[in-house]
């Protein structure tokens, strides 16, 4: 009689350390993917939505300048004083180290004496003017969950647009324009992000709130402000996180809103600290960045609780049956379930959305549809493939006809349920074509399938 109690007892301490473990911090951490758990039929899984744990992306990605010799230094220059131009004594030399100012300047430890940063070329050119692109890439989804900060050893510029890819950089769109005057530069009103509403949370503004010339002691960063864009949701102390993951959980949107794979900076015009520039002191006129900090974690789709750099690539080490850099498809044999993302939903665990295996019990599912014949089995007639019901086409796949699934670029099969191997990285989880004891092909099990079908039906 003592075993039973002694088991129940341990039951609910494993499922309260477990939900205290696990309930999140703000935009936290779900860092268990499953548990084993006692219940009445003995040791079971409990499995959980997860992610990996937020962490500095900087130290993850790729920069790229364009114009690519738009750093200075090449050749050596002299730089004046945004506020003095009779202070030129700043020289920028590429060649030698102590006054050369590479882009991996942006990212580097800030806790140095000078502050070390990356400087572009003078306004040499005035009037044509001096624009920079700065992209980051990181060859993977991420998710933002801290502001965007930029600091700038120089003057903030007048003229700037953040942009966002989630396709990496085949595409952009704009985050946010900044300028001294929006309506001149991008002929817009100027807004701040606390004139955003739950309604207009994913509104692309400008503002005037980052682009003052010169450098004073509290004037040096440029912001994206996602924590305030989170706040609409979740409160000023991001203390009601529940309405967040609801909303991220049912709004794509918004979802997509705060999840990115480049970045761009777009630096449009200099701080010129007047409204004429002094075209005898082009020398004043530059960009120059200290620091640039991005705050994120890998994009899992709550299927992995830990994400690694290995060869120079993130990628998600990925739980619930799930595969790929972002635990976006199912692994071969486990298609049972079309895949879909984790939910964050009920808190504190969220919902796994596991991918089930494929067996000789629930291969059925790939046939049977909601209408039955008059005996209690039925089957589904060998035109009918597909519906957007129990036969869905996975993998982004779409239902022709209800005849034939057209699959998306990288997926084949009859619902879309394979993947086509594209190089070792992509198959890594794939067996050989040869039959496996294990993992009967699906091919024979439905063939057996219908065969017993049919006789049930006819003895019906």
């Amino acid at each position: 009689m003592l075993w039973p109690a002694l088991f129940t007892l341990q039951a609910v301490c494993t499922s309260v350390a477990h939900s205290m473990q696990h309930y999140p911090a703000a935009w936290g951490h779900y860092d268990v993917c499953k548990s084993q758990i006692y219940t009445e039929e003995g040791l079971t899984w409990d499995y959980m939505a997860c992610q990996p744990e937020a962490t500095d992306m900087t130290k993850y990605l790729r920069v790229a300048l364009d114009p690519p010799n738009i750093t200075c230094g090449d050749p050596p220059e002299t730089y004046c004083a945004l506020e003095n131009p009779y202070m030129c004594n700043n020289e920028c030399d590429a060649t030698t180290e102590e006054l050369a100012h590479p882009p991996e300047l942006m990212f580097d430890f800030e806790g140095r004496n000078p502050t070390t940063f990356w400087q572009s070329t003078s306004w040499k050119k005035y009037p044509k003017p001096l624009q920079v692109n700065i992209t980051l890439s990181w060859n993977k989804t991420i998710e933002l969950t801290d502001d965007i900060i930029l600091t700038f050893e120089s003057g903030r510029p007048e003229q700037m647009v953040l942009e966002k890819s989630l396709d990496y950089g085949r595409t952009w769109t704009p985050y946010q324009f900044y300028a001294t005057d929006c309506l001149d530069a991008f002929t817009m009103e100027p807004k701040t992000v606390n004139d955003l509403t739950q309604r207009t949370l994913l509104d692309i503004i400008c503002t005037e709130d980052y682009s003052r010339g010169y450098v004073w002691k509290n004037d040096k960063t440029v912001r994206f402000e996602i924590k305030d864009r989170f706040a609409l949701f979740a409160g000023p102390r991001l203390h009601n996180m529940a309405s967040l993951y609801g909303q991220l959980d049912t709004t794509k949107n918004l979802r997509d809103f705060f999840t990115i794979t480049d970045l761009r900076i777009k630096l449009l015009k200099p701080a010129t600290g007047a409204t004429m520039v002094d075209e005898n002191n082009l020398s004043r006129y530059f960009y120059a960045i200290s620091d640039i900090k991005v705050q994120g974690r890998c994009k899992c789709n709550l299927h992995a609780n830990s994400c690694v750099f290995d060869k120079g690539k993130l990628g998600c080490e990925c739980e619930h049956n799930t595969t790929g850099p972002d635990c976006s498809r199912c692994k071969r044999h486990y298609h049972g379930r079309a895949w879909s993302v984790g939910s964050y939903l009920p808190i504190p665990k969220g919902t796994a959305n596991i991918c089930k295996y494929i067996s000789i019990y629930n291969v059925h599912a790939l046939l049977i549809t909601p209408s039955c014949l008059p005996c209690p089995f039925c089957f589904v007639s060998a035109a009918r493939v597909c519906d957007n019901a129990m036969l869905r086409c996975q993998n982004g796949g779409t239902c022709h006809h209800h005849q034939r699934c057209h699959c998306s670029p990288g997926f084949s099969g009859v619902l879309c349920e394979r993947a086509r191997c594209q190089g070792p990285e992509e198959c890594d989880d794939q067996l050989s074509g040869r039959a496996s004891f294990h993992h009967p092909p699906i091919i024979q099990l439905t063939f057996t399938l219908v065969v017993l079908l049919l006789l049930i039906v006819s003895l019906c």
